[in-house]
């Protein structure tokens, strides 16, 4: 089964920009649909992008224009570009592996989740 590490979080001023990475090892990358989820303070966790093995792509409609995944499959990286961040995106935001496109988007049947990095957004 493969793991993920998250990396990239932090501070930093609404209006501004992060990149998340996660890493992964211990299993086929490539076969994998990749995604991002977040989890606020008291909230659900939910679904923020997902990429498939050939970069097709998809967003919540919160983040559209402003947040982009990516994937290096040579490096079993994935990685989420966020601009214009807003203080109620402050959140843990977690890596998660399944095998296919919509089981990312619906957050059942993920394989692997990673343990989270937290992104803060100060107003």
């Amino acid at each position: 089964q493969v793991q993920l590490v998250e990396s990239g979080g932090g501070l930093v001023q609404a209006g501004g920009s992060l990149r998340l990475s996660c890493a992964a090892s211990g299993g086929t990358f490539s076969m994998y649909a990749m995604g991002w989820f977040r989890q606020a303070p008291g909230k659900e966790r939910e679904f923020v992008a997902v990429i498939t093995w050939s970069g097709t792509t998809d967003y919540a409609d919160s983040v559209k224009g402003r947040f982009t995944i990516s994937r290096d499959n040579a490096k079993n990286t994935v990685y989420l570009q966020m601009n214009s961040l807003k203080p109620e995106e402050t959140a843990v935001y977690y890596c998660a592996a399944a095998i296919g496109f919509t089981t990312i988007k619906s957050g059942n049947g993920i394989h692997s989740w990673g343990k989270g990095t937290l992104v803060t957004a100060s107003s």
